[in-house]
């Protein structure tokens, strides 16, 4: 059973720091594409940044050159660092294996505010 556990979040002013980490397990993490996704108050699931088995990363024009997505196969751990953060991040951030919107754990809570 394929479970993704994600962690780091929390209230942070615009400008700040955060680290999130997705535990993986239940299937073959270092074989597999990772993606966190985030949805806002009202708005629909929006790609924020993907991860190849390869370690090639892609991002959003929103967070690009502000996050950062990274991988350590060795812990099964999916990791976004978030960095320069706006009030327009705040929102459930989930991991999802292969980016399939449906193969996403229960999320972690971003709330920028000032």
């Amino acid at each position: 059973e394929v479970q993704l556990v994600e962690s780091g979040g929390g209230f942070v002013q615009p400008g700040g720091s955060l680290r999130l980490s997705c535990a993986a397990s239940g299937f073959a993490f270092s074989g597999a594409a990772m993606c966190w996704l985030r949805q806002a108050p009202g708005k629909g699931l929006e790609r924020v940044s993907t991860i190849t088995s390869g370690g090639s990363a892609l991002y959003g024009d929103s967070v690009k050159g502000r996050f950062s997505i990274s991988r350590d196969n060795a812990k099964s751990t999916l990791y976004l660092q978030l960095n320069d953060l706006r009030t327009e991040d705040t929102a459930m951030y989930h991991c999802s294996k292969d980016c399939d919107y449906e193969a996403r754990g229960q999320g972690t809570q971003v709330t920028v505010s000032s």
